[in-house]
């Protein structure tokens, strides 16, 4: 979807405060979602992983949506923007918040997103905001962790049983449909760019799918070719699974409102 706005509307401030709420939405919904493989994971050591992974992604979220709250001119904290929010005001893009009830759907959405992330983030860290590249910088290092780890997962799903390469190549045919919103460019994200103060991210798909493919053939597996793209995530319309994953974000909160530990 392409917004169009009255250039008498337009507050820079305002502009880079919705766009970091989007990065942070991403960040903190995908790390919801890896909550849930906390205890459930195929060993150990991906128990803890995965739960490595939430923590570094909930981190980017908070300093994110911090910088957000700043910005907008309402004052709100990362625990106003998490916490009190409906499930129409998140702004992530629908691949983040994709169920990934198997353990190699999960792999493949982290294949997706964690490509993604590491170079969106490497050009935000050339951004002339210093803040905003010091943050860009740290979580591009973090975030090639993450991806390693898809990585390596992916060829080992991928050459392994013929069970696991089913259910990986299944998984990245699910997932693929909801990569291109990843990418998409709007107004706002036009204006940022022409700025020069947040980079856009459509001119790293290319690298994407190469990198991407490179990953996927090395495990033996197809680069799926969807016939359809999923959108809607940055305009609040979410997957049907998707308040579920909101009220249980937000359950503390609502049993004890006003709350602090």
């Amino acid at each position: 979807m392409t917004t169009t706005t009255d250039p008498a509307d337009v507050r820079p401030d305002l502009d880079l405060a919705v766009h970091l709420l989007r990065l942070g939405d991403d960040a903190l919904v995908l790390g919801q979602r890896l909550c849930r493989w906390i205890t459930r994971a195929p060993t150990i050591e991906e128990d803890l992983a995965l739960s490595n992974i939430a923590l570094d992604l909930i981190g980017q979220a908070r300093l994110l949506l911090t910088r957000a709250g700043r910005l907008d001119g309402t004052g709100r904290d990362e625990d106003v923007l998490a916490f009190t929010r409906t499930d129409r005001e998140f702004t992530n893009a629908l691949l983040v918040e994709l169920p990934g009830e198997d353990f190699a759907a999960t792999v493949a959405r982290q294949l997706a997103y964690t490509h993604y992330a590491v170079a969106y983030y490497e050009a935000l860290g050339g951004c002339p905001d210093p803040e905003l590249a010091a943050f860009g910088q740290r979580a591009a290092k973090e975030v090639a962790f993450h991806r390693l780890h898809a990585d390596t997962w992916t060829e080992r799903l991928g050459l392994g049983t013929p069970e696991s390469t089913r259910r990986m190549q299944r998984g990245l045919d699910l997932v693929w449909p909801y990569t291109a919103e990843l990418f998409d460019e709007d107004d706002l994200v036009r204006r940022l760019a022409a700025a020069g103060t947040a980079p856009s991210p459509a001119p790293l798909r290319p690298r994407w799918e190469e990198r991407t493919a490179d990953v996927i053939t090395r495990a033996g597996l197809t680069v799926p070719a969807p016939r359809w793209w999923a959108r809607g995530g940055r305009e609040g319309l979410h997957t049907e699974e998707f308040a579920s994953l909101i009220a249980e974000l937000q359950s503390v909160h609502r049993q004890f409102p006003g709350g602090t530990w």
